[in-house]
């Protein structure tokens, strides 16, 4: 019975998703032209090559700031339950804090916190 409810569900999550898709297709205007093409920001439009490399220090710069933001979001339920998980608790945050300690002398260590 289970099963059969589960294939039936896939079924129709596909069936109605492609006919979705297909109406899209059908319905929606097309145009075609240059200028649909060429990269857009800001409303001014591009000078010389568009695609162009950057430094990977901004790479770098970018994954330190989401890992120490996703620190601070670890951190703030630990904040509020920090009473009721005990000795246990603090040794586990600290274990974490240092981790993010080391992550951050490597980073520090290997120039990526530099703005050159």
């Amino acid at each position: 019975m289970n099963l059969t409810l589960l294939i039936v569900v896939i079924i129709t999550a596909i069936a109605l998703v492609s006919i979705a898709l297909s109406v899209a297709r059908l319905v929606s205007p097309r145009s075609f032209n240059r200028q649909k093409g060429e990269a857009y920001e800001c409303g001014i439009p591009t000078r010389g090559h568009s695609w162009m490399q950057f430094k990977a220090g901004y790479y770098l710069f970018a994954i330190l700031f989401l890992m120490f933001d996703v620190e601070a979001v670890f951190l703030f339920p630990w904040a509020v339950t920090v009473q009721d998980r005990g000795i246990d608790g603090l040794i586990n945050i600290l274990f974490f804090m240092v981790i993010l300690i080391l992550g951050l002398a490597y980073a520090w260590k290997k120039g990526a916190l530099e703005w050159k």
